[in-house]
């Protein structure tokens, strides 16, 4: 396994993770994980994670902007693997 992909797994955990995370603090009216911090987690590589999340714990789903930049984020790692990785 290559340093990529065991990068994008953990990336992806990780956001998967921070994802549950806020979804508990946000029915538990606790503090809240910013929103900057979720965009920055897809940007970085953790795209489906996050998309899985919002899916399974119906999180941020009513937020065009997330499904945008997460789907947007997708599109440009896979340009990035294609170009500069799978050549």
């Amino acid at each position: 396994m290559s340093f990529i992909q065991k990068y994008l797994i953990i990336i992806n955990v990780v956001t998967f993770i921070i994802y549950a995370v806020d979804k508990y603090k946000a029915i538990n009216k606790k503090r809240r994980i910013s929103e900057l911090t979720l965009y920055i987690l897809g940007f970085l590589g953790g795209f489906f994670g996050s998309i899985l999340a919002m899916i399974l714990f119906r999180h941020k789903t009513k937020k065009f902007r997330f499904w945008f930049l997460n789907i947007l984020y997708m599109v440009i790692w896979i340009l990035f693997m294609w170009r500069f990785l799978w050549k």
